[in-house]
This record gives C-alpha cells, sequence and structure tokens, in this order.
C-alpha cells in the first residue's frame, strides 16, 4: 500500500513466505531507493519492476537495514536489474554472508549472495533527489543493524527493531536482547514522537504510540 509523506512517497510490498517488507521510497524528482528488497520469486520481482517502470523512477541506491535472510533474498536481483550500489551497515556484513550457507534449508535453493559496494555506520546521510536519510546504528536483533531517519519527513525505517506493539526477535546469531532494548529506548525512543514508524513486518507505528503502548519496550514500564 502507499503512504504519503510530506516530502516523499513511500510505496509498501509484501514479499516472501516471511511476509517482509519492501520499501519503494521516492521524491518529487522520481528519484528512489529500495529498502530491503525481500522479493525472490518472478512475480514479485515483476511487481516491484512494473512499479518502478510505470511511475518512471529512477533508483539511485538498494539500502538494507540488517542481513537476514527474509531482508535481501531481492538483493543481487534488484542489483542487477537497476545496475545500482548496494549499501549495508558496516557491522552487519558477516549476518549478510551467512545466509548463503543456510538458504537451502529454508528453500531458497536459487538465492543468490550479492557484494555490498557502500559500508554504512551512524552519522553516515544518504542523499537522492531533495531526501536525505540519516544513519542510525540499532543493534539487538542484528549486530550491525541500521536505521534510515528522515527528520523532516518525520519517519524512520526500523527493520526488524520496533514493531507495532512488539520488538525484533533475538534469538537469532548475534541477537541479544538488553542490546535492542538500548537501542530502541535511547536511540528510537529519543525521537520525536510523531516520527511514524515503517518496520520490516506488520504495519507502520508512531514512536509515541510505542512509548506508550509497547508491551516489551514502553518507557511506562520503567516506572
Amino acid at each position: 500500500m502507499p503512504y504519503i509523506c510530506t516530502m516523499i512517497s513511500i510505496q509498501a510490498f509484501t514479499f516472501n513466505p516471511f511476509s517482509e517488507n519492501t520499501y519503494v521510497v521516492f521524491d518529487e524528482t522520481n528519484e528512489a531507493v529500495i529498502i530491503d528488497p525481500g522479493c525472490y520469486s518472478r512475480e514479485e520481482q515483476k511487481t516491484l519492476t512494473s512499479f518502478t517502470e510505470n511511475n518512471r523512477l529512477k533508483i539511485k541506491y538498494i539500502l538494507n537495514t540488517h542481513g537476514h535472510i527474509d531482508h535481501i533474498l531481492g538483493n543481487d536481483f534488484v542489483k542487477d536489474f537497476y545496475k545500482v550500489p548496494l549499501l549495508v551497515g558496516k557491522y552487519d556484513v558477516a549476518t549478510q554472508r551467512s545466509v548463503k550457507t543456510y538458504a537451502p534449508v529454508y528453500g531458497f535453493e536459487n538465492y543468490r549472495e550479492a557484494e555490498p559496494d557502500q559500508l554504512l555506520e551512524e552519522g553516515n546521510t544518504i542523499k537522492f533527489g531533495t531526501s536525505t536519510f540519516k544513519i542510525l546504528f540499532l543493534p539487538g536483533h542484528a549486530p550491525g543493524h541500521i536505521g534510515f531517519y528522515s527528520e523532516p519527513d518525520k519517519l524512520i525505517f526500523s527493520g526488524d527493531v520496533l514493531f507495532e506493539g512488539s520488538i525484533g526477535r533475538t534469538d537469532l546469531p548475534g541477537g541479544n536482547f538488553d542490546t535492542l532494548i538500548h537501542s530502541i529506548q535511547q536511540k528510537l525512543f529519543a525521537l520525536p514522537d510523531d516520527v511514524i514508524v515503517y518496520a520490516g513486518h506488520g504495519n507502520p507505528t508512531s514512536i509515541g504510540e510505542e512509548k506508550i503502548t509497547n508491551p516489551f519496550c514502553a518507557l511506562s514500564l520503567l516506572k
């Protein structure tokens, strides 16, 4: 479903058996980025490319919040199709490279690894069109997990850190519950309450809503 922000537009797709959210983000210049391409089947790949072609979007970057299989299944296809660089978190390369060892176990025999072209860390910025994302380091679900924050548009792409009424799992290699809660409460909850959270699964939510109601990390639980 499409979401319209103050300066940028967002098209969300739900791909692969993990129901992962892939986002195409673009502004009035028609420059765009693709966040966490989870498209694996030919039908999913066609859905993505048809949208960008029909809207005459110029893809500038592929961005990964983290390297778990459901978020990177389409990296190789998208990188090859659009001929654009892949940007990933500096500390999550090992997570991404491990996917080829277990992809067949989940039935993804045709998974192909894509090499990153640029490594990102907290404080870096990504520019496309007239828009800018600031990188936030959000470990806990994955050791090198990052988020993409647009202050003017009051939104963040949080990957699998914070969900509507839930949080990312921490029982995967490199996961840590205390680290995840710290990322949420010290980094995400430091953002304004009206910032919209676009997560790796499920519906958008807001920082203010999760501060109050999230049963895993609400600040009210500290009182």
